[in-house]
């Protein structure tokens, strides 16, 4: 079949579901006799991204039948930092100005899908150029992708065809929501922030860390923000004694650890399918006990082989030789927190080099050590030339990654 019998055009929500939920449902299936992953975004099929501040979704179609499809979205992010012109610095000072945030304009690039019956013939290749072409229209700098590094086509189209570089490589760690509600440590206090007090949080601690989204208050009042949740060690602060986020930095305890909750649950659900009948009684036997004896505390696997939700955990940092522990303590206020609301699992992303990713439980076999990030720079003129070439530049300790897009 020639490419020139391939349309590419702008998906259409009053005729195009059906056709794209099919294309969803054959990618997703796997090799026979194996474990996979599968997506049911719940009728909406730009559930992914609508909430970005831009999005458009693609499909390509040969005839009338729908074979594969594409989305994007842009927003602002922070790409690297540095110190104000303004600013003067002697070594009198006791402390050094601190750095500002650079920012850029980012696409990214999810959900790209071709039918099985007609890979090979050139469509991932279009539809990733149609869409980098509205990237380019709309002033785009960088464009990126999140694959997984296994996955040798998805690499190859887009580095070896596509002009995309190997650019990060964060892990994504999963723990599943077992039956008994998890403790948290007496010694730990939680305290829930109000949405324009984390926005405050946020932008003075995270805003020069990579990919962190300038419209950060978009984030943290969107309808599917549960929450930002601050730990502490006990007798430093408490929900009553809390007065704001510049009274705490004024006097901040020796440790800290913050994260948000992300309602993923009501975006999209996952299936793992292929699990034999003895892997799925083995599972449904823990889950059983725990459910009967929950004072074991036994490790149960959740119902993993019909729909369940999840919650992302995000904006997850924290300073002082104890925040490990206090990140440990808020993924088990956040555990408990999706038992009440019926998730299987709760899931994060972290820079491999995160600091306080030895704090985040999780299960190695539901887990991911190196999401592979590829990076393209679109255009050369809307930077402020204080960075360079972001795609070029060493990794950070930390990244920022936007719910919107997990």
């Amino acid at each position: 079949m020639m490419m020139r019998n391939i349309v590419v055009r702008e998906f259409d929500p009053n005729k195009d579901c059906l056709g794209v939920e099919d294309v969803e449902r054959r990618c997703e299936v796997g090799p026979s006799g194996k474990l996979c992953l599968f997506t049911d975004l719940l009728g909406d099929p730009i559930c992914r991204v609508r909430h970005s501040p831009a999005f458009l979704m693609l499909v390509a179609e040969v005839g009338d039948e729908i074979v594969g499809m594409i989305r994007g979205c842009i927003k602002t992010v922070t790409c690297g930092k540095r110190i104000s012109r303004n600013t003067k610095y002697t070594t009198n000072d006791i402390e050094p100005p601190k750095p500002l945030p650079v920012y850029t304009k980012l696409a990214y690039i999810l959900g790209l899908r071709v039918s099985p019956s007609h890979r090979r013939m050139g469509i991932g290749l279009k539809l990733v150029k149609r869409m980098e072409e509205w990237f380019r229209e709309s002033g785009v700098e960088y464009s990126y992708i999140a694959t997984e590094n296994d996955n040798y086509a998805s690499v190859k189209l887009f580095t070896d065809k596509c002009g995309y570089s190997k650019f990060r490589t964060p892990s994504i760690l999963v723990n599943p929501v077992f039956a008994h509600r998890l403790i948290v440590p007496k010694q730990v206090t939680i305290i829930q922030l109000n949405p324009s007090d984390a926005e405050a949080f946020y932008r003075r601690k995270f805003s020069t860390t990579e990919f962190f989204p300038r419209d950060i208050d978009s984030v943290l009042n969107n309808k599917l923000n549960l929450g930002t949740f601050l730990a502490v060690p006990r007798g430093t602060y408490s929900p009553d004694s809390w007065a704001g986020s510049d009274s705490f930095f004024s006097c901040p305890p020796e440790s800290w650890a913050i994260l948000s909750v992300w309602n993923s649950k009501d975006v999209f659900k996952l299936e793992v399918r292929g699990a034999s009948r003895v892997k799925r009684t083995l599972a449904k036997t823990t889950r059983v006990v725990d459910r009967v004896l929950p004072w074991l505390r036994i490790p149960s696997v959740p119902e993993v082989f019909s729909p369940f939700g999840l919650h992302f955990l995000y904006g997850l940092g924290g300073e002082g030789p104890r925040a490990a522990k206090l990140v440990k303590a808020l993924c088990g206020h956040a555990h408990n927190l999706a038992k009440e609301r019926g998730c299987g699992v709760v899931a994060t992303e972290v820079s491999s080099r995160e600091p306080l990713k030895l704090g985040i439980p999780h299960w190695k076999m539901l887990s991911c050590d190196e999401d592979l990030w590829c990076i393209k720079r679109l255009g050369e003129d809307y930077s402020d030339g204080s960075l360079g070439d972001w795609t070029k530049s060493p990794p950070g300790l930390s990244i920022f990654v936007d719910p919107r897009e997990f």
